[in-house]
Order: structure tokens, then sequence, then C-alpha cells
């Protein structure tokens, strides 16, 4: 039998507005917009072979939406992270109890931080972004629990970015779209780069799911880099969620079962 792909997501909070920015200003964001976008977002993972559960709105978790910070999923285990901002770290505890139902779970634990779009996989390599949201001893345990499977975990630098997935993903085997003015590319080994284009600098956030990717729509010079490159993209608008710092890997966590 061929393995599924269940993406998790959560209803988008109607307490958004009062997200948590770092390197964004405030702006009034459109709740029913925020959700219509995320509505075909979740249309766009069925339509690339996914199957979507989508966990309650969190009304009191303004962020709760960006479901991909408060786990890392692996092939073997999963770890519950410990967000470096201390109001999302209520969030966890219900998506524990759903992907306890397909990994063991390992938990991030006090005083150490580390936030899940910081952390990116290529093959048995994971690398980690020392960010505002992630520290070393977030680091160092996620490198506890990962390491006995089989990966390798390294930490990597970050320039004025929230996290290492804003500055670059995996978009095929061994290929990752970059702006490399937020992360050097040499970080990544023999892994094949694509840069974004330099008009694009948040274009880098991309989801992969089989052998194509979802792509924010509002970033078309980038998108014929990948096309270039014969990677299949879909585009999606999110610009609402964006502006709650959110990007298309921020709002889904994939496992394979």
């Amino acid at each position: 039998m061929s393995p599924r792909t269940i993406a998790l997501t959560r209803a988008v909070s109607r307490g958004i507005d009062r997200c948590e920015l770092t390197h964004l200003q405030r702006e009034p964001i459109d709740l029913e917009r925020a959700r219509a976008q995320h509505a075909a977002y979740e249309e766009a993972l069925r339509d690339l072979g996914c199957e979507v559960l989508q966990l309650a709105e969190m009304p009191e978790q303004p962020d709760s939406v960006f479901v991909e910070d408060v786990a890392v999923v692996a092939d073997e285990i999963a770890v519950m992270t410990r967000p470096g901002a201390p109001s999302r770290r209520p969030e966890g505890a219900s998506l524990a109890e759903v992907l306890a139902n397909w990994r063991p779970l390992a938990q991030i634990e006090g005083p150490g931080a580390l936030d899940g779009g910081d952390v990116l996989r290529l093959g048995r390599a994971f690398y980690v972004g020392l960010s505002g949201r992630t520290d070393r001893d977030g680091l160092r345990q996620l490198a506890q629990a990962l390491e006995p499977h089989g990966y390798s975990v390294r930490g990597v630098d970050l320039g004025a970015c929230l996290h290492l997935k804003s500055a670059a993903c995996a978009v095929a085997d061994e290929v990752v779209l970059v702006n490399p003015d937020w992360v050097d590319p040499a970080v990544f080994g023999g892994a094949q780069v694509i840069a974004v284009a330099p008009e694009e600098p948040f274009a880098a956030n991309a989801v992969r799911v089989g052998d194509a990717v979802i792509h924010p729509s509002a970033f078309p010079l980038t998108r014929q880099r990948l096309q270039v490159h014969g990677i299949s993209v879909r585009p999606v608008e999110v610009d609402e969620l964006a502006k709650a710092e959110g990007g298309v890997t921020c709002c889904s966590l994939l496992v394979t079962a």
C-alpha cells in the first residue's frame, strides 16, 4: 500500500490580529479573507494528494494557524517543540494528541526554545536556524531526539529573518530555494541552490508535496525560476496570512502514515 500524506492544519484564529510580530509592522488583518485564503491553501494540499485534517480553532491563540512551529516530524518520531514566543506554548498539547496516532513523541524542555519553522530537512540531514525563536539548547535537544535514528542535526546562522524557512526551503530532492541575503547557501553542502529573485526577498518559503511545491502567488519572478528548473508550482494567495509573518510552510504539518 502506498504511504498516505496527512496534512495537519488548524483553523484561523479569530484573534489573529493579535499575532506575534518580529520583522513586520502591524497591519489590519481581514479575518474572513485570511480564512478564505487558508481554505484555498488546504484545497491545494488536497489537489496534490494530501489528506487534510483540520484541527479546531484556538480563539485565544492568535498564531495557532501556524501549526508547523509546534512540532518537528521525522520518519520515526515527532518532536514537540517549545516555541520561542511564550504566548505560543499552549498550542502544542492538542496537536500532540493527534500526532501520537502516528509517531512516538519527544518534547523540547525549558529553558530551551525551538520553533518548527527553523527546521529544514534534506534527506537524513536536519538544518536548524539559530534565530530569535530557536536557541542552542533547543538545537541540542532536537539532536538528542533525532540522532539515535540516524539523522544529522546542525545549526545555521541567519540574517534578518524570522525563521530558517523564511530563508530556505527544500523544493525537490537535494534542491533548495534560498534567499542568499538571509542564509549562506554553502551550509547546504552539495545541494543544488535556486536563488529567489532579488526583488522578492520573502519568496524562499515553499511547501514541497511530492513532485510539486505550493508557493505564494505574490512572487511570480521566483516562480519562473522554479519552473525553469522543471519544478511544478501551485501558486496560492496568502498575502493576508503573510501580515502575521506566516508563510506557506507554517500553515501545515505533513505526516507520512
